[in-house]
């Protein structure tokens, strides 16, 4: 089974530095039919203006993941973690037992756009860590490429769950088949440009719920990336 959460259907924020939208319900934004999917609980797409940020504020036992589209993000965290995460680096940044961080867009005259992922951790009360990879000679080929796994294989962020994020990079008109297992079910996100989804039309933004599918099919209308979340089946 295909469900379709569309782009203009998820929860928005907006203030004068952040235009977000939720996919699930996060903050003020609670819809009791998105309440995440499986270990998913968080996908915000976030534009943030130019010397705009998140102040240092706390997080606990979440396995939070952040991917950039457009700009910079600077990133400041109790480890003594200083960084700046730009498109085609991955970021993870496991809470653990408690961590504080900040986030801004450092450039003078430019928005940062970004998706920040939240995942359930496997276990709680795990200490802080905190990694940051550039991916980009990996992607040069196009098609999949793992960024996130539970044991860190093919050189990727490790994370503290049973979930794998890859991301898919098609060309116009091209197309790539995924597997699924019969334990596992996805969630994908459309994270730029236009793909079609077992025939299903997606759109930047639009996410899909799959459960019981033993395949997947996706063909790019377009320059697309396609975020793919192959998540235990609870």
């Amino acid at each position: 089974m295909i469900k379709i959460r569309k782009s203009n259907e998820r929860g928005a924020v907006k203030i004068d530095w952040l235009d977000s939208k939720h996919t699930f319900s996060f903050g003020d934004y609670y819809d009791p039919q998105y309440m995440g999917f499986g270990v998913l609980r968080v996908i915000n797409e976030d534009i943030v203006i130019a010397g705009g940020g998140f102040a240092t504020h706390p997080h606990r036992d979440m396995e939070i993941i952040t991917y950039i589209l457009e700009g910079e993000l600077e990133h400041k965290d109790s480890l003594g973690t200083g960084s700046i995460i730009r498109p085609q680096d991955a970021q993870r940044m496991s809470a653990g037992t408690g961590i504080l961080h900040s986030e801004f867009n450092p450039q003078p005259d430019k928005q940062v756009h970004l998706l920040q992922i939240w995942i359930l951790p496997e276990k709680k009360g795990i200490s802080p860590r905190y990694e940051q990879k550039d991916f980009s000679e990996k992607r040069k080929a196009g098609g999949l490429c793992l960024l996130a796994s539970k044991n860190g294989r093919e050189g990727s962020l490790t994370i503290n769950q049973d979930a794998d994020l890859y991301v898919i990079d098609l060309a116009k008109g091209n197309s790539y088949n995924y597997q699924i297992k019969p334990t596992r079910m996805l969630w994908v996100q459309i994270a730029k440009g236009t793909a079609t989804l077992n025939s299903e039309a997606l759109q930047q933004g639009d996410g899909a719920a799959i459960t019981n599918e033993t395949t997947v099919n996706f063909i790019a209308s377009e320059k697309t990336e396609i975020l793919l979340f192959d998540l235990p089946n609870s």
